[in-house]
C-alpha cells in the first residue's frame, strides 16, 4: 500500500465520489469506489533518481545511454532474469521455460562475428581513454572512424588493436587533441609502424580531410609537466606564431616545435632547464631540440 496515494481534490468520471488513487508503481489512476481507470499511464515530470550498487531495488527509469562506442549502440533488449509478472505474481511453470527459451536465443542472436569484433575493440578503446586522459567527443569519433572502416572491411586481415588505435589517432586530430601517434603506440603496445600504416590506410580508404596540427597545442601540456610559468608560455607561442607566418614550421614535428620553444622561452627567462628535460615531457630526443633550436634561432635573430 506504500504505492498508493489517494487523491480527494478530484471527482470520478463515472461515480462522481472524490476516492481517486494514483500507483506509482505501475503509472495508473483509478476510483477506489467503482474501480474505473482514469489514466493507464503518468509521466513523472521530477529530476532522474540515481540507482547505487547496495540498492536492493532499482529505481531509474531509463536505461543506457546509446553511443557508437557500445558493441549495440546501447540499444539491445534485456530480459529480465526475475520469473514475475507486472503486478508481482510469480510465473507458472511453463511460462518459465518458455522465458529460458527466449533469454537463450537472445543471448545468442547478440554473438555473432561483427558484435564480437566491437566488443574486443571498444573495450580497448575505453582502456585508451582511461589512459590517455581522453573527452567523450574524442572516443565518440574513435567509434565513428572504426565502425565505417568496419563497413568496408578494412579490418579483414588487420589487427584490431592496430585499426583502433589508428582510429583513435584519427579522431584525435580532428577533435584538435593533442596526442601522438607514438603515445597511443606505446600505450597498446604496439610498433608505431604497423600504427602508421593503419592511419594511412583509413586516411586513404575513408576519405579523411586531416587538419594541420598546430603546435601551440602542446606547450601547455609539455610546461605542466615540466612546471613552467605562464609567462613562459607566451613567450614560447609567441615564436612559434612567428615560425607558422615565416613558413618554417612546415613538415616539422609539432611536439618538437613545441618542446624546443619553451627551451628558448627558459634561456630568455632565465630559467633553467636541460634539453633532456624538454625532450622526456615530449618524448623525443635531445638532437630534435638541437636541430630545431639551430631553425628557430636564426629566426629570431
Amino acid at each position: 500500500m506504500a504505492n498508493l496515494i489517494p487523491d480527494i481534490t478530484q471527482n470520478c468520471l463515472r461515480c462522481g465520489k472524490k476516492a481517486l488513487i494514483t500507483d506509482t508503481e505501475t503509472g495508473e489512476i483509478f476510483c477506489g469506489g467503482c474501480g474505473f481507470v482514469l489514466s493507464e499511464r503518468i509521466e513523472s515530470t521530477g529530476p532522474e533518481r540515481r540507482s547505487f550498487p547496495d540498492d536492493r531495488i532499482s529505481r531509474e527509469r531509463t536505461g543506457v545511454r546509446t553511443s557508437l562506442a557500445i558493441h549495440d549502440q546501447g540499444l539491445s533488449t534485456v530480459i529480465s532474469p526475475t520469473n514475475r509478472d507486472a503486478t508481482g505474481q510469480p510465473l507458472s511453470n511453463s511460462m518459465k521455460k518458455t522465458l529460458k527459451r527466449l533469454r537463450i536465443w537472445d543471448s545468442r542472436s547478440q554473438n555473432d562475428s561483427i558484435d564480437r569484433n566491437f566488443r574486443q575493440a571498444f573495450n580497448e578503446l575505453y582502456r585508451l581513454k582511461d589512459k590517455l586522459s581522453l573527452s567523450d567527443s574524442v572516443v565518440e569519433k574513435a567509434a565513428y572512424i572504426y565502425r565505417k572502416a568496419l563497413e568496408k572491411k578494412l579490418v579483414r586481415g588487420r589487427s584490431i588493436s592496430g585499426m583502433m588505435g589508428s582510429s583513435l589517432y584519427a579522431a584525435c586530430r580532428e577533435v584538435e587533441t593533442p596526442r601522438t601517434l607514438k603515445e597511443i603506440a606505446d600505450t597498446m603496445n604496439i610498433k608505431k609502424g604497423d600504427l602508421a600504416a593503419c592511419y594511412r590506410l583509413l586516411v586513404k580508404e575513408l576519405d579523411l580531410k586531416m587538419p594541420v596540427v598546430d603546435s601551440t597545442q602542446n606547450v601547455a601540456r609539455i610546461a605542466s609537466k615540466i612546471g613552467l610559468s605562464e609567462k613562459t608560455q607566451r613567450y614560447a607561442i609567441e615564436i612559434l606564431k612567428k615560425a607558422e607566418e615565416e613558413k618554417v614550421s612546415a613538415g616539422k614535428n609539432p611536439m618538437a616545435l613545441a618542446a624546443t620553444a619553451l627551451y628558448i622561452s627558459c634561456v630568455k627567462m632565465g630559467v633553467r632547464h636541460t634539453q633532456r628535460d624538454f625532450a622526456e615531457a615530449a618524448n623525443i630526443t635531445e638532437v630534435t631540440i638541437r636541430n630545431r633550436y639551430k631553425g628557430l634561432l636564426e629566426l629570431l635573430n
